[in-house]
């Protein structure tokens, strides 16, 4: 009998936690890696929290999250996706979209359950489902920009498929989808009995063409399991909330999971989201509009040093290919760190075992991001 549970062993450790340990420990490193606003959380949604902490409200909330939250997040899913989500049934308050993802794929999988999912993808999407005891099918879409095609589902279907597993835009590629690319998905996917589960976290973070989301299909609302959360447009990363908009017959299984394990999001992480969702709106498009200025510029500065790149449009990553650098990318990224201090991910934690891209975060400051494409242009120079 073993002492631990012999799934961990298929799952490895973070492959950008690796190198954000490494850049902790280093001095002078400009880090393009870990993937989170350089903004901190604005004023008015830290100043409403501290007011209702001064109000003594810190005790729990319900299972489901605060009513007043629900309520202000079936209001913009109206607003913004012309899509109604019942905030007593349909909408639970969750730690963030991760352990969204969690409990929702333990409350569909059973052992052998298949879930397609796109690569490249978050890290965390195939361990999650092989936690929850199903199996992690992917689909490059490398030769693809980087967007799923309905041909390349239709490959991976069989009878054990539970779900398809989307995220648009992407990280880490920063991928979108537009409207007519995901008119396309949906005519197919409705068709198929399978869930769809489509993380939305970066959806008010696309740049040049209209925001895209699988809320504004009807047609697909009865397999649709949305998950949303205020870490990256509002800069509220460490504040760990998030929420899942799905059919009540489901939620009444995944609210089950989250009973037991979670309880329930912090009161005051949820009374911020409140206040995000009310008065957010001008500090999140500021912000938005920085990251698209530092993204015009990091693209163009890597396509002038020859690196092959799609242009990203949404979320605030690019994923340029090293291969003709003649490096793999673990070299490529260990040795840019180690003799010209800047920290980048390389590009197979994010897709199974290739070894030709790199991951940079593009959400920091301009000084830093111009020092930072200087130093890859020595680098890229020596080689």
């Amino acid at each position: 009998m073993s002492k631990y549970a012999r799934i961990l062993d298929e799952i490895p450790p973070s492959g950008i936690r690796k190198f954000f340990d490494l850049v902790l420990n280093s001095k002078g490193v400009i880090s393009l890696g870990v993937g989170e606003p350089d903004f901190s959380t604005p004023w008015h949604i830290i100043e409403k929290t501290l007011f209702s902490l001064e109000r003594g409200e810190t005790s729990y909330t319900s299972n489901w999250g605060l009513m007043e939250l629900r309520e202000e997040i079936a209001k913009y899913l109206k607003n913004r996706f012309n899509t109604e989500y019942n905030p007593a049934n349909e909408i639970l308050v969750t730690n963030g979209v991760s352990e969204g993802l969690d409990i929702a794929f333990r409350g569909i999988l059973n052992p052998g359950d298949e879930v397609v999912i796109p690569e490249p993808c978050y890290v965390s999407y195939a361990p999650t489902v092989k936690l929850a005891g199903g199996i992690p099918v992917p689909i490059d879409t490398s030769k693809t920009g980087f967007k799923v095609t309905v041909d390349q589902i239709k490959e991976k279907i069989t009878s054990k498929t539970k779900a398809i597993l989307l995220s648009y835009p992407s990280n880490p590629t920063g991928a979108a989808l537009s409207m007519d690319e995901g008119k396309e998905l949906v005519e197919y996917l409705k068709t198929q009995d399978l869930w769809i589960f489509s993380d939305e976290i970066y959806t008010e973070l696309t740049y040049d063409q209209d925001i895209f989301s699988f809320a504004f299909f009807p047609e697909i609302k009865d397999k649709l399991v949305l998950f949303n959360g205020f870490s990256k447009a509002y800069a509220m990363t460490g504040w760990r909330i998030g929420y899942i908009c799905a059919p009540a017959e489901l939620m009444g299984y995944i609210l089950k999971i989250h009973q037991y394990t979670a309880l329930c999001a912090p009161i005051m992480s949820q009374r911020a989201a409140v206040e995000a969702l009310k008065n957010g709106k001008e500090e999140m498009e500021k912000m938005k509009a920085s990251y698209n200025q530092r993204r015009r510029f990091v693209y163009n500065r890597l396509v002038e040093m020859g690196f092959e790149v799609h242009e990203p449009k949404g979320a605030f990553y690019i994923f340029p290919s090293v291969k003709k650098f003649g490096l793999s990318d673990e070299e490529f990224a260990t040795r840019l760190l180690h003799e010209y201090k800047v920290a980048v991910v390389p590009g197979n934690s994010f897709i199974g075992n290739s070894h030709d891209y790199i991951r940079c975060c593009y959400a920091t400051d301009m000084k830093s991001l111009k020092e930072a494409m200087e130093r890859i242009g020595k680098f890229i120079t020596s080689l």
